[in-house]
């Protein structure tokens, strides 16, 4: 790129329009930073994919105006020649949202009988146009450039990246927790443990929280919860509450973000009539209790009747102001799920199902041999 290039007009056009469109935008209320931001972003990005894609500007074009916006506005931080291509990629993958708008319709026809494609660059385009599609507005809004490139970056369809954005927004995500979120492939995994939050909870984004929390089968790798041989009376569920409780730092990690532990074999006297929960959690991103109920075989319907009781319980008894109705997980060997949808539509509190696994042969260190198990029954 030679000096007569970086000087020449259609590129200090473009450098004058992208910095007239920043400082516009840098002076805008503080509250709507990061809205003002993505806008500014994704009018730019549109700028440049138009300009580059239709061949106006040169090969080393983005460099060169990156290069020129440091030089006239010493100390900018953000607009390296990688973020103007990000900006670029951001319009693309997004520009369905101006693809309905006669206003962009109509810009988009200026600049094609425009031999420098030098269309006013304003930095408003998508907050104008985002209502035409069924998008998560507010969390679209909300989550950072860098979440919303990270998530371009590894997603294939808008629908993924419809979820990715209000999961991040909901759970305020951070940069690595998005990654590893993404790497386990969230997206085609939600919603597979049946469950009844849909119904049972009455606000939507509550639900999806729910929802979005918990997974349809726990590996419990810190622990052995496998059958010992084809006996089924050779595992007691204390066992396994006893392994988790001993390991609880390690469970908690396994269930997700934000839980608390509360306590094992909670007792709860109601009306005379004794309960005991197996495991309480608060979850503070729910703002709700937890009840975890462990059982040994297969799923059965009267495990839920079981669940729902200990629910209304927490719900009279422990539940105070500013909490969300408490929620419960059956936590099984293996489970019909179909069936399990089936029994969950006769239930108003909100429960799932779920399944586990783990290393048979641990489990052989925590249980006598057979012989002395023969003899202690």
């Amino acid at each position: 790129m030679t000096l007569k290039d970086i000087l020449s007009p259609k590129y200090n056009d473009a450098v004058h329009q992208i910095k007239a469109a920043i400082l516009q935008s840098q002076s805008k209320a503080l509250a709507s930073v990061n809205q003002e931001q993505l806008a500014l972003y994704y009018s730019i990005g549109r700028y440049i994919s138009y300009n580059t894609r239709k061949g106006y500007w040169g090969k080393d074009a983005i460099a060169t105006i990156s290069k020129q916006l440091s030089i006239e506005m010493p100390g900018l931080k953000g607009f390296s020649s990688r973020n103007l291509k990000y900006m670029r990629a951001f319009y693309e993958k997004w520009k369905c949202l101006d693809a309905n708008s006669p206003v962009a319709t109509d810009e988009m026809q200026k600049n094609v009988n425009s031999a420098d494609a030098s269309a006013e660059l304003g930095s408003n385009t998508i907050t104008a146009n985002i209502n035409h599609l069924d998008i998560p507005i507010a969390a679209f809004f909300s989550i950072s450039f860098s979440h919303h490139i990270l998530i371009l970056s590894k997603t294939n369809s808008i629908q993924e990246r419809y979820y990715y954005v209000q999961l991040c927004a909901d759970l305020k995500l951070s940069h690595e927790k998005l990654t590893r979120i993404i790497a386990e492939d969230a997206y085609h995994n939600q919603g597979k443990m049946p469950n009844n939050f849909s119904a049972a909870i009455p606000d939507d984004k509550q639900a999806f929280k729910a929802i979005q929390m918990f997974k349809d089968e726990y590996l419990l790798d810190f622990i052995n919860v496998e059958q010992l041989g084809q006996r089924e009376e050779d595992i007691d569920e204390r066992v396994i509450e006893n392994e988790i409780v001993h390991n609880i730092r390690n469970f908690i990690m396994t269930f997700g973000k934000g839980f608390a532990y509360i306590g094992n074999q909670v007792h709860y006297d109601k009306l005379g009539h004794d309960s005991w929960i197996d495991l309480l959690f608060f979850n503070r991103i729910l703002r709700s209790l937890v009840v975890v109920e462990l059982k040994k075989g297969s799923f059965k319907p009267g495990y839920l009747g079981q669940l729902s009781h200990y629910l209304h319980i927490l719900d009279d008894d422990e539940r105070i102001e500013g909490e969300n109705p408490p929620l419960g997980i059956i936590l099984c060997k293996d489970a019909d799920k179909t069936f399990v949808e089936y029994v969950l539509q006769d239930y108003q509190r909100p429960m799932g199902v779920a399944t586990y696994r783990a290393n048979q042969e641990k489990l052989k260190q925590l249980l006598p041999d057979e012989e002395e198990m023969k003899k202690l029954l």
